[in-house]
């Protein structure tokens, strides 16, 4: 991590735990949870799919960025993958309304109700994947704390949870899509 930045968070934590009653004394970052790091500095976003980083040096993605001037990144660590995110200036311009306004009640047995009559199930991803989480979580459990094995099985179960918390946040996000470009008919 950046030692400037890492300052400023631990002024950032003493003056939190000061001031705000709920918040407790500032620990430090074990190695293992929540691996990320912030970056400042000479950032520049290269042809397509490569980003060139202070320090690290040029590093290649799976996605085509935009060519924008970026200010600083945090590259974060999730069930053994690194991701990149990046933050910048975007001027946002009004877009015309498309649709009627429709009203939308978020529901337990349906994902979301709409008032136009359109209903989206409910996906279900944890219980799709119980079966699975229970014979990782009960072979993390048999392990001895601190073996390699031990590493590898918490890794597979990482890699599920993160599979079950991607396959909600893609019904979630073809759910607001839906509802921003609303076609005129839908029948789900």
């Amino acid at each position: 991590m950046h030692q400037g930045q890492a300052l400023r968070d631990l002024e950032r934590a003493f003056k939190n735990f000061l001031t705000i009653a709920s918040r407790g004394f500032p620990v430090f970052k074990k190695k293992g949870r929540k691996d990320s790091f912030y970056l400042e500095g000479s950032i520049k976003i290269l042809q397509g799919n490569c980003i060139q980083l202070p320090r690290i040096g040029i590093v290649k993605t799976y996605e085509i960025l935009p060519s924008v001037a970026v200010k600083n990144v945090t590259i974060s660590k999730k069930a053994d993958s690194w991701y990149i995110s990046f933050k910048y200036n975007f001027e946002s311009y009004p877009t015309e309304k498309v649709g009627e306004t429709i009203g939308v009640d978020i529901g337990i047995n349906t994902l979301a109700t709409c008032s136009d009559g359109s209903k989206f199930a409910n996906v279900k991803a944890y219980r799709q994947a119980k079966k699975q989480l229970v014979r990782h979580q009960r072979a993390v459990s048999k392990k001895v704390i601190g073996s390699k094995n031990r590493l590898k099985a918490v890794k597979k179960l990482a890699k599920l949870h993160k599979k079950v918390a991607d396959i909600r946040a893609d019904a979630l996000h073809k759910l607001t899509t839906w509802a921003s470009f609303k076609p005129q008919h839908h029948s789900n």
